[in-house]
């Protein structure tokens, strides 16, 4: 950031502003003149100077009055106020302060003096500035990671309504998949990530046909083909998203298997994202938990022994365990 600052001097008296010209000039800074109230307000409206100098007296509108409508313009209110004045009476100085002044400074003036203090005001003001423009950063970052939040429970809930099997799913998956994401020690950062990865886990199947992904009967070996192909869909939907690139961990891979033998690239043990293989004992667990139109949900006693009896083939063996310990004794 540089150290150079606009500063508007305003005085009806050459004398005045040939004064702080002469203190100021070598300090670096833009130096502009007004030789009264109106055209003071004219120019800092016209190019908001970082400081104004103000004298007080002044025929027509006086530095009190300058000063009160500066601080009632929503660009101008933070631009800080110096007033010089030969009034060196307490209530002059509570009048200036009533209308906003930033701080005083009495003539005759002191070169030192007005140089620290100008320079000291315009370093805080550069400040104050850095914090207004970082809390707008941070809103606006803000402001759009919830509308990329908003984008994205759109498109699950576009598939939710398009898939009866998966409606409310993937809400569950979710929450279940963070939990023990939690539980396995993985950072914040990413469990915000895996959050996300969860909700679009088969965002893929936007791509499969409503022939195949709303049939009520068991897929053929052609219909299976064709629905293997959702993760990589969804990698070739999301990959280009920056955004989400740090979610296609659980979309591409979460049907992956332990032994190699699953898809679309048969990774095997922990070439497997640990977010894939989290999700897979999850979304098993969810599957086999809700009636189908061409099933009823298993007993959780079976589900559980299904889940113990692929551990090590379908299921990374310690995500398996740590998944069981979660359901046996929930926090």
């Amino acid at each position: 950031m540089t150290d150079r600052a606009t500063i508007l001097i305003v005085d009806d008296d050459a004398r005045g502003r040939d004064t702080l010209e002469a203190i100021l000039t070598g300090l670096g800074h833009e130096l502009r003149f007004a030789q009264n109230g109106q055209d003071a307000l004219t120019q800092a409206r016209e190019n908001p100077p970082d400081l104004i100098l103000l004298d007080i007296m002044m025929p027509g509108i006086d530095g009190f009055e300058v000063c009160r409508r500066l601080r009632t313009d929503s660009v101008l209110a933070a631009v800080p106020v110096i007033m010089t004045t030969a009034l060196d009476d307490k209530a002059s100085r509570i009048a200036g302060i009533d209308a906003g002044a930033d701080d005083f400074i009495s003539k005759p003036m002191d070169r030192l003096e007005i140089r620290a203090r100008v320079n000291t005001i315009i370093r805080l003001n550069r400040y104050r500035k850095l914090i207004r423009q970082q809390a707008q950063l941070s809103q606006a970052h803000e402001e759009l990671q919830d509308a990329y939040e908003s984008t994205l429970k759109g498109w699950v809930r576009a598939l939710d309504l398009r898939d009866n099997e998966t409606e409310h799913h993937s809400r569950r998956v979710t929450l279940m998949t963070v939990a023990l994401a939690r539980r396995i020690g993985m950072s914040e950062n990413e469990i915000n990530h895996i959050r996300r990865s969860a909700l679009l886990h088969d965002i893929g199947k936007i791509g499969v046909s409503d022939q195949i992904l709303r049939k009520p009967g068991p897929l053929t070996e052609d219909e299976w083909i064709i629905m293997r192909t959702h993760p990589q869909l969804a990698y070739d939907m999301l990959a280009p998203i920056a955004y989400l690139q740090p979610a296609l961990d659980i979309p591409y891979c979460h049907h992956e298997r332990w032994d190699g033998t699953g898809y679309p690239r048969g990774l095997k043990g922990d070439a497997i994202p640990l977010a894939a293989r989290i999700f897979a004992v999850v979304d098993v667990w969810d599957a086999l938990s809700s009636d189908r139109p061409y099933r009823k949900a298993w007993p959780t006693e079976q589900i559980i022994e299904h889940i113990r009896a692929n551990s090590g083939s379908h299921f990374d063996p310690e995500v398996v365990s740590l998944f069981l310990q979660m359901m046996s004794s929930p926090e």
